[in-house]
């Protein structure tokens, strides 16, 4: 269950840094890092909940 908690937390922040880096700080001259932090979460909240459903986690 804590699993699923921390997986919705990751995405949570992904959207949120996402949001940002398309909104306020789209800008910014490093967004194009900004945006590849969010990926990088996106990325790990599925390997999580894949690890997850497939009972290896």
């Amino acid at each position: 269950m804590i699993l699923w908690l921390v997986v919705v937390a990751i995405l949570f922040s992904a959207t949120l840094v996402l949001a940002l880096a398309m909104g306020p700080l789209k800008t910014a001259a490093n967004v194009g890092t900004i945006r590849a932090f969010a990926a990088v979460q996106y990325l790990a909240a599925v390997l999580l909940a894949g690890a997850r459903a497939l009972g290896k986690a």
